[in-house]
């Protein structure tokens, strides 16, 4: 069986351009595996902000500052991609952005919380840029009967640059703490392994990967009056947003379920930590073995869910999701814990891969960028509300970070019941008919 056959891929595309694309996921995925999820939100909570009550708080509301600046400036920065077919030129500053200002989460120690703020929000802003611009490459590239392989093939290819970066970190770590090393002096070099595998791996993305959109205006138009045009666009696509009703449902269903992912991404290591007495190296090790699981789920998913249906295939994994959340909240040791992150490592390159799969089916030919930038505003609206509910509700109840898990499968539920109005025919053929 050819696991990677050319069928999937549209006329003029070679399999060589699709590793450049792919390698993008590998460049980033180090990012929110080591950053957002293994190291840097626990470091925050526990060491820079000093485990002070609003500790957790504070680093949620950090990524929900983030979040609000790329809800707000995507969908134009898209449509200026759009017109002026500058979705690679875009991504090259994005990842340059992110790459710089994970290097200065190194340079944040005990008390400094402010460096490490303005540091995360730039980072993390100029990382969901480039998920956005990356993403919108994938209908140039994929079938529309493939979408799903190939978004899979992407997505189980970054979480094995996440396990990279994870695990040359780990070393660092486990090294570092035998020699009795505190996590001021091992913590910011692992950000700097990051940062370098980030920048290193993009590399080939910009090689390989083709700008295949032609500017839809003059060359020479002022870069004022294209991104007057692109405001204009923008806000054409919203008020004609009828026509695209399932695309509309789709995004409510994303902004709900990724609201519960981000949850799980940015607080799991705080979670481990402060509920269950994890150590760093422990929950280091926790977070690779899900990407071992990420890597099985988005990939396999991505052959059934072309095969079985996007809309049930996210289903699917969207029940996973809330099953894990339960465990997690009525897990008392470890054991129980391990269960329930295998669990969050299945569904979340399915579910992430699925989504993405769909928004590129149901989006029109000629607006790619401009519909992801719509999807990305509903996907940052999300971590704009997930992370920062759940820490309201700890401050509320005085640091009970079950009930904040319990509160977060609640967003699931809301995605599923989104989801169910959703009719993938009818929306492709409304995209067709945009053309």
């Amino acid at each position: 069986m050819n696991l990677f056959p050319q069928e999937a891929l549209n006329e003029g595309v070679c399999k060589r351009e699709v590793f450049g694309w792919a390698m993008y996921d590998f460049a980033n995925s180090g990012y929110t595996t080591v950053v957002l999820t293994a190291v840097f939100g626990a470091y925050f909570v526990g060491v820079v902000a000093g485990g002070a009550d609003w500790a957790t708080l504070a680093w949620t509301l950090a990524i929900s500052a983030s979040s609000l600046i790329v809800m707000l400036s995507m969908p134009a920065l898209g449509a200026y991609a759009d017109l002026k077919a500058a979705k690679k030129r875009l991504l090259a500053w994005s990842t340059a952005g992110c790459v710089l200002a994970t290097a200065a989460l190194a340079l944040a120690g005990r008390g400094d919380v402010w460096l490490a703020v303005a540091a995360l929000v730039l980072s993390r802003t100029c990382y969901s840029y480039g998920e956005s611009l990356i993403a919108a490459f994938l209908p140039e590239l994929a079938r529309d009967d493939a979408m799903g392989r190939v978004s899979g093939w992407g997505w189980s290819f970054g979480y094995l640059g996440g396990m990279l970066a994870l695990g040359l970190g780990l070393a660092y770590v486990s090294a570092a703490q035998s020699r009795g090393e505190p996590a001021t002096a091992f913590v910011p070099v692992v950000m700097l392994i990051t940062a370098a595998i980030y920048g290193l791996a993009s590399v080939a993305t910009f090689a390989l990967l083709r700008e295949r959109a032609m500017p839809a205006t003059a060359s020479a138009l002022a870069a004022g009056v294209a991104v007057k045009a692109s405001l204009q666009r923008m806000f054409r696509t919203w008020k004609q947003a009828r026509r695209y009703r399932d695309l509309r449902w789709l995004l409510a269903c994303c902004a709900c379920y990724q609201a519960g992912i981000a949850v799980v991404i940015t607080l799991a290591a705080v979670y481990a930590e402060q509920v269950l007495g994890f150590k760093q190296a422990d929950t280091m090790l926790l977070v690779f073995m899900v990407n071992i699981a990420a890597v099985a789920g988005a990939f396999a998913f991505g052959y059934w869910q072309d095969r079985a249906g996007y809309k049930r295939s996210l289903a699917f994994t969207l029940a996973g999701w809330w099953l894990m959340t339960l465990l997690a909240a009525l897990a008392t040791g470890a054991a129980l814990f391990w269960g329930a992150a295998v669990i969050a490592g299945l569904c979340m390159g399915s579910s992430q891969s699925a989504g993405r799969a769909m928004v590129g089916l149901l989006t029109p030919p000629d607006r790619k960028a401009e519909f992801f930038g719509l999807w990305s505003f509903a996907t940052n609206l999300a971590l704009v509300a997930g992370p920062l509910t759940y820490g309201l509700i700890t401050l509320a109840t005085g640091g009970n970070h079950r009930a904040a898990i319990l509160c977060t499968s609640l967003f699931f539920v809301a995605g599923l019941c989104l989801l169910l109005p959703i009719d993938m025919a009818r929306g492709q053929q409304s995209a067709r008919d945009s053309a």
